[in-house]
């Protein structure tokens, strides 16, 4: 059995080796790094992918969270609703623009954020909503922009981590992860699930114009070149990163029905297990299991950790410690205890090893490790 990773980039990159080397041999011989015509042949690829109006690449996914913000003219000290239970970076950018987040609780269950929680945080200065589609599936859309409509808020959508889900409305409608608030952003880190060999990041929106205004403002604030019509920033997507991504998001689909199978297996496997609860799938909305992640009950979750570990079965802890417990966010009021569900899934989740290219036997392994720490 080969050694077992958290993600197999290497095996990943041994399946579409020859198409990945034609597509970066293409940009090497063209000299096009900076703006060539893979990035932008990648955004309409990915818009019509996604069925978003407009995609705007950048550099990364925090740009694309803090370009957003931008354009959408929230002013300092304004409020920003933010789950309390996430990735750093969606509140980083808030505090980095003079605004303030808002924490809020998420579910025990689908580790989204609490809907009902929105009503105890509105207030005349919140101008925004982040709902982030954590572990790759869907917030319920549905509900945040009826609440986002009722306040005249703006919604973006963090989209990181689950780019492919698709989301369904009571009508029956279907829209993409990303595609459904004022702006949606993702990244395109190594590890996601449509990732390139470096850092990259997009937006995405419905709004022509708004499209424009993300556009000038990733690009320096100018629409003609040396012509700076408002504050910008530098945030590109390079030639060779796009021409990577053109390749994978070909096989987007079939990445998200792999992880799935592993998934399958691991819901399966530890089905009505007293000490491990499997991640909940939301009712309308698919999942593309970015992270396989399960709450340990019943014991310490760093024993369960070590002993995976010394057995040779990685695994990682998304999120120790909840945002508004972070040192470089207390300074905004929050205490322990303010946000219970939060601050209990900091303590039991663990994310297991899921990937593209992870073999039955590698599975099983990690199954039976597992079992065997708490028949000991």
């Amino acid at each position: 059995m080969k050694s077992i990773q958290m993600v197999d980039l290497r095996t990943q990159y041994d399946c579409i080796k020859s198409e990945v080397d034609h597509a970066i041999q293409q940009v090497l011989s063209s000299t096009a790094f900076i703006n060539g015509p893979d990035v932008k042949q990648f955004a309409e690829e990915l818009a019509h992918y996604t069925g978003a109006n407009h995609v705007i690449p950048c550099a990364n996914g925090t740009d694309a969270l803090q370009i957003a913000m931008m354009a959408l003219d929230f002013e300092p000290g304004a409020e920003v609703i933010v789950p309390a239970f996430t990735y750093v970076a969606t509140v980083e950018v808030i505090s980095l623009l003079g605004l303030r987040p808002r924490f809020v609780d998420v579910l025990s269950d689908t580790f989204e954020l609490d809907p009902e929680s929105l009503e105890k945080v509105v207030n005349p200065k919140v101008v925004g909503i982040v709902p982030v589609h954590l572990f790759g599936q869907c917030s319920n859309m549905e509900f945040i922009l009826n609440f986002a409509q009722k306040y005249d808020l703006k919604v973006i959508e963090d989209t990181a981590q689950a780019i492919g889900a698709v989301y369904t409305f009571s009508d029956g409608r279907k829209s993409q992860a990303g595609t459904m608030g004022a702006v949606g952003t993702t990244s395109f880190f190594p590890s996601k699930n449509l990732g390139c060999y470096g850092d990259g990041g997009a937006m995405f929106t419905n709004d022509s114009e708004l499209a424009e205004k993300l556009r000038i403002i990733a690009n320096h604030g100018q629409r003609k070149k040396y012509y700076h019509e408002s504050i910008g920033v530098n945030s590109r997507l390079d030639t060779l990163q796009a021409a990577i991504l053109r390749i994978k998001l070909k096989h987007l689909d079939k990445y998200s029905a792999s992880r799935n199978e592993v998934a399958d297996r691991y819901d399966q496997a530890f089905l009505d297990h007293p000490n491990i609860k499997t991640p909940k799938r939301a009712a309308n909305s698919t999942h593309v299991f970015h992270q396989y992640t399960v709450q340990v009950e019943g014991y310490a979750r760093e024993e369960l950790k070590n002993y995976l570990q010394e057995k040779g079965v990685p695994t990682m802890v998304y999120y120790p410690v909840p945002l508004h417990l972070q040192q470089a966010y207390v300074q905004y009021g929050n205490q322990e205890g303010d946000f219970p569900v939060a601050e209990s899934l900091c303590k039991k989740v663990l994310s297991l090893p899921i990937h593209t290219e992870m073999e039955k036997d590698q599975q099983d392994y990690i199954i039976e490790t597992i079992k065997s720490f708490f028949r000991q």
